[in-house]
């Protein structure tokens, strides 16, 4: 047999059984042999938090929150400078008196956190600061005259209250379990759209030295946070308040995704002692501190380590005594170890007014221990 008859021979062969394949793909295949199982399911893992790992929806965690979550818009009377045709009568006739002492009414946007159910609501101080208007839109389509409880500055929070009972709260989560790359959404009234929700993740915690305010324990996230989310939530994936959000980071006023948030730790105790006296009370030592550097601690010649330098003391201070003077290293507070100026100003503030405490300095070499009776920070400006 020649070769060429073999090949004859083969592809005839060949094109026989794949029409014979055809046939039965096409009118019997259940007598094809059974395929092979496929890659095995994706289980759901939950975190200690009780938020699913790799929920495929967030669904449940906004119904749970956006209910609690308000847009909060603003007014105020501001002066407008002169107009130079203002006294052209056929301008005035077009667009009215623009002349010395006429006014008009600047608006601004913003978003709240319904804490209670009987109307008290966390925003931003930012968001109402200097307004002589405020209403609520709630999103179920209400909107409700707001008044200022009170507000604290120096962590940008600030408490409204509306006449209204059975409001929807969110509810608070536990910020100790938070950890970076949690799953986090943002929920608010950016650009004035109505509320929206984006997602991230927490990228860093105890955010601080942004100059955003004074007492800085900042959560940062990627989730977008935008122009008008101020005062929104932060909220996990199980739809717990975490967070209230309050600054971007953009030279464009865009989201790039370095957005923060005061922790709910700290909005609930600013809210808690707004509520009750309408205004925030910490203490105050009446000194100075700085980060010790090493030029610093040269010229107020000083050992290195950690601690605040005191770099001076305010006249009628609790700590304007003997021992209280400025060239020495605050160490600790009532035994508490301070690491740096920032802690000091943290754990002074969390002491009561009124209260002896202790201050541990270093001071030529040698320990000092100088009693105080604690004081109560002056009240700050608004930022």
């Amino acid at each position: 047999m020649t070769l060429r008859t073999l090949w004859l021979v083969f592809a005839q062969a060949a094109t026989i059984a794949l029409a014979a394949l055809f046939v039965v793909v096409t009118l019997r295949p259940e007598w094809l042999p059974a395929r092979p199982a496929g890659p095995a399911p994706v289980v759901v893992h939950q975190t200690p938090g009780g938020a699913a790992g790799a929920a495929a929806s967030y669904s449940l965690a906004v119904q749970r929150a956006v209910p609690g979550v308000v847009n909060v818009f603003t007014s105020r009377e501001v002066q407008v400078p002169p107009h130079p045709f203002a006294d052209d009568p056929i301008f005035r006739r077009f667009f009215g008196d623009l002349g010395e002492g006429a006014t008009r009414r600047a608006r601004s946007l913003g978003s709240g956190v319904v804490v209670s159910p009987s109307g008290y609501v966390l925003t931003n101080n930012h968001v109402v600061e200097g307004m002589d208007e405020i209403e609520v839109a709630t999103p179920d389509g209400r909107t409700l005259k707001a008044r200022i409880v009170g507000t604290d500055p120096e962590t940008d929070l600030a408490v409204l209250k509306v006449d209204a009972e059975g409001l929807p709260a969110v509810a608070f989560g536990d910020i100790e379990r938070v950890r970076v790359g949690d799953v986090v959404l943002a929920i608010g009234n950016p650009f004035g759209v109505g509320q929206t929700v984006t997602m991230g993740i927490v990228s860093a915690l105890g955010r601080s030295g942004l100059g955003l305010t004074t007492y800085e324990n900042l959560i940062q996230t990627d989730a977008a946070i935008n122009r008008g989310n101020s005062g929104g939530a932060l909220v996990d994936a199980s739809g717990n308040l975490i967070g209230v959000n309050t600054a971007i980071l953009s030279p464009t006023g865009g989201s790039l995704g370095i957005g923060f948030a005061v922790p709910v730790s700290t909005a609930r105790s600013v809210m808690e002692q707004i509520v009750a006296t309408g205004s925030v009370t910490r203490g105050f030592l009446g000194i100075e501190a700085r980060e010790l550097t090493p030029e610093l601690a040269q010229t107020l010649g000083l050992p290195g380590g950690a601690g605040g330098a005191i770099a001076g003391r305010l006249t009628g201070g609790p700590a304007h005594q003997p021992g209280g003077r400025g060239g020495a290293l605050l160490v600790a507070i009532h035994r508490r170890p301070v690491a740096d100026s920032r802690m000091m100003l943290d754990i002074a503030a969390a002491l009561k007014p009124g209260s002896k405490a202790t201050l541990g300095l270093r001071r030529g070499g040698r320990g000092i221990d100088l009693q105080i009776v604690v004081g109560t920070r002056p009240k700050q400006p608004g930022r």
